[in-house]
């Protein structure tokens, strides 16, 4: 299949309404994974840019802040609808710049759109207090309790679904009433410049603002800006340190989506087709780079050799090709650095006793030379307490750990320092609903995986994180809580 070209040959970024260069004219190439052609170049935000966005994003929420419900609902809808008629162009630039299938950037570029328009409904939905306290120690008195939005926020998103969680930031952020300066992965900004220029006519300027740079960098010039309120962060544990600690040096709070290690459960009534499903689904989705994948998988004992050979016959069958085919199952990982990281791992894994059951190897066949693919990959005779069990590889490879009953599960789900996701595989209702209240994780699927729709919250317990998106309640980590007190009575208190 013949690529059609759709994105630009260079790209600007969005600071106060305007498409600019770097202040120095500094800029950074953007390669696909999958075949190492050149695709763009975007600029390197200097210190001196992502001090002009954050002062354009508060001379803008002068005015935003008292912007109505009804008006913020109507911009909201209005980017749903500015996606959906660009969706094709967006998710072949999503795919060429992240490696990712067309199928699976096709659903991101729907799932975002549908998240501006979850937004738009929270937003005529909530809801201001008031009520009337009558007791003796406070007198009579009506409350009002008011959220209010927390001003300028500076929100940086990874690099593996780079539109989805740019609309995952960029909805409750407009939702609320806030102002943002945003920064998208050095790897993969075309997809959110992309969308910068279809919102660009319909934010007002200044309420959205793009830089875009290294982490090393740019990332760190919104780290030690002092004039943010709040930080938001989707991205590794390890870069996840540094966010919360710049945030509690300017005592503002921050939001943090971070890694993961997910357990995969699998009991000996499962349905057996879903089950050998759910389990690709875990881990190859996306490459396998997603912070909830079901890098673990735990299998039963009396089912665990079964499942083994049939999972492996199920891996070889998948379709390792060229991303933007529309019959490619799974396509690139995202760089040279991630792919070596991963067969690092299939190295250490086997020096700790590991075997490699399928896979485990740099896929080169013809086409696939030129790119960074990895080849599907089981890691069997895993204890859970080797590294390939406990650290996150961020690829297409799972550890199968074979359990003895629910208890055994839940331990060995729990024994780790991530508390992202889970899923629970069993036609018995009851054993779902123990184990999966049982495993320490903000997300436990049951009977599925990796279904993230807007309106179920996401997010971590330990160390994959603080706060939960995808649903409204979001909306109050962009908010101040303000309570109008006011005395109902015509008597001073008489303590005087």
């Amino acid at each position: 299949m013949e690529v059609q070209k759709v994105w630009d040959d260079s790209y600007k970024m969005l600071i106060g309404g305007k498409f600019v260069d770097a202040s120095d004219g500094k800029t950074i190439k953007s390669y696909c994974p999958a075949d190492g052609e050149l695709l763009a170049s975007f600029p390197e935000a200097t210190k001196e840019d992502v001090d002009t966005a954050v002062k354009a994003a508060w001379k803008a929420f002068e005015s935003w802040k008292n912007v109505s419900a009804a008006e913020r609902q109507d911009i909201l809808m209005k980017i749903a609808d500015a996606i959906d008629a660009n969706k094709q162009k967006l998710a072949m630039i999503e795919t060429m710049d992240n490696g990712k299938p067309i199928r699976e950037s096709m659903g991101d570029i729907m799932l975002g759109a549908d998240h501006f328009r979850y937004f738009a409904g929270v937003v005529r939905s909530e809801e201001d207090q008031a009520s009337i306290i009558n007791d003796p120690g406070s007198g009579n008195n009506l409350s009002i309790i008011l959220r209010e939005p927390i001003g300028v926020v500076g929100q940086i998103i990874p690099w593996n679904f780079p539109f989805l969680m740019a609309a995952w930031k960029l909805a409750p952020v407009i939702a609320a009433g806030c102002c943002t300066v945003i920064k998208p992965s050095n790897y993969t900004s075309l997809s959110l410049l992309e969308l910068a220029k279809l919102i660009a006519p319909i934010v007002p300027p200044g309420v959205i603002n793009i830089v875009t740079g290294r982490g090393s960098t740019t990332g760190q010039y919104l780290l030690d800006h002092p004039d943010f309120r709040k930080l938001a962060f989707t991205g590794s544990t390890e870069v996840g340190y540094s966010v919360s600690e710049a945030a509690t040096k300017k005592l503002i709070p921050a939001t943090l989506e971070l890694g993961g290690k997910s357990a995969n459960i699998f009991f000996s009534d499962c349905n057996w087709r879903k089950a050998i499903d759910g389990a690709e689904m875990g881990i190859l989705y996306n490459q396998g780079q997603v912070c909830c994948a079901g890098s673990r998988i735990f299998v039963q004992e009396d089912i665990y050799d079964k499942f083994v050979a049939e999972l492996v016959e199920a891996f070889k069958k998948v379709k390792v090709g060229l991303p933007w085919e529309h019959d490619t199952q799974m396509g690139s990982q995202v760089s040279q650095e991630q792919l070596d990281k991963i067969l690092s791992y299939v190295e250490i894994g086997k020096k700790e006793g590991a075997k490699v059951a399928v896979g485990g190897e740099r896929n080169t066949e013809g086409p696939l030379a030129k790119g960074f693919f990895m080849k599907p990959t089981l890691l069997i005779d895993v204890d859970n307490k080797m590294r390939v069990a406990q650290e996150e590889i961020f690829g297409p490879v799972a550890c199968v750990i074979k359990f003895k009953n629910e208890e055994d599960a839940i331990a060995m789900a729990n024994d780790t320092q991530y508390g992202l996701a889970g899923a629970v595989w069993t036609q018995d209702i009851n054993r779902a609903i123990r184990v999966a209240r049982g495993i320490e994780a903000g997300k436990v699927w049951v009977n599925q995986y990796n279904n993230l729709p807007a309106g179920t919250p996401f997010g971590g317990y330990k160390k994959s994180g603080i706060g939960r998106e995808t649903h409204k309640m979001i909306i109050d980590e962009y908010s101040e809580i303000k309570n109008i007190f006011i005395s109902l009575d015509e008597n001073p208190t008489g303590l005087y």
